[in-house]
């Protein structure tokens, strides 16, 4: 599996870098989404820590510097960055929770498909495993013709609140993002953790097609589903976050109570 390499700090947009919390002996693995940094979690990881878990975010790959570093990585990278972050994590927890946001979620999800005895469970938000827009039809196309496109990012209701993301669309990993989409829909059948999923109402990015066939697809008899009135797709930053940390402590507490689980060695 080719993983390329975290760029160095240097080079990174401030307020990009990843971040790791320290906590309990649960774990609580988040990754942000397409053309954005873990600047989008933060919050939530602290809230997290605070309740005593352990967290992490990594950056991804071809993520935090240039719209034209993303153009140069692929859904392997993505994976294989987060999968590494998730065997870091396990080595200190005694179980660990995935959670993303929009293709964060989606690779959380891919986790849970390929390494099911290591995901407890996932929290998700605004989840991506599609796109209804017929402009999408073009993007193979695009991608020839075109390294970016139109930004996607940033798409926050409450005023003042910016998410830290690529100011274009890098057509090209847009492309792997399609490819991660497809191969995360094959497996839904094998996801079986019990499953948190944030929905924005209103979303100008992921269309709500996408958590239909989510919860359709997965084997999880464990599967929840919560409305976000407030909130557009950076739900983290939105004003629905304080709900969305305080429900997501709960049911994670509910799932994977740490008293029932003994601290790594």
């Amino acid at each position: 599996m080719r993983q390329a390499p975290p760029p160095p700090s240097a080079s990174r947009m401030p307020g990009a870098d990843p971040f790791d919390l320290p906590g309990g002996p649960v774990g609580v693995l988040l990754c942000h989404g397409f053309t954005s940094t873990p600047q989008s979690l933060r919050d939530w990881g602290e809230h997290l820590a605070t309740a005593g878990f352990t967290v992490r975010c990594p950056l991804l790959p071809g993520h935090g510097t240039r719209w034209q570093d993303a153009n140069a990585t692929t859904e392997e990278d993505w994976y294989g960055a987060l999968s590494g972050a998730l065997d870091e994590l396990t080595s200190r927890c005694s179980a660990v929770v995935v959670a993303g946001l929009s293709m964060g979620g989606t690779l959380a999800l891919r986790l849970a498909e390929r390494r099911p005895d290591d995901v407890a469970a996932l929290v998700l938000v605004n989840p991506s495993l599609l796109t209804e827009r017929p402009e999408a039809k073009l993007l193979p196309l695009l991608a020839r013709i075109t390294p970016a496109w139109a930004p996607i990012a940033n798409d926050v209701k409450k005023p003042g609140c910016t998410e830290l993301a690529y100011p274009r669309l890098p057509t090209r990993a847009m492309l792997a993002l399609r490819r991660l989409w497809a191969a995360t829909r094959a497996d839904l059948g094998a996801v079986r953790a019990p499953l948190l999923v944030f929905r924005s109402v209103t979303d100008h990015v992921v269309e709500p097609a996408s958590t239909r066939v989510l919860l359709a697809g997965v084997a999880s008899t464990d599967a929840t589903e919560v409305l976000l009135h407030d909130s557009f797709h950076v739900a983290t930053l939105d004003n629905d976050a304080p709900a969305l940390f305080a429900r997501s402590v709960e049911w994670i507490r509910e799932r994977v109570p740490a008293e029932s689980t003994e601290p790594a060695p």
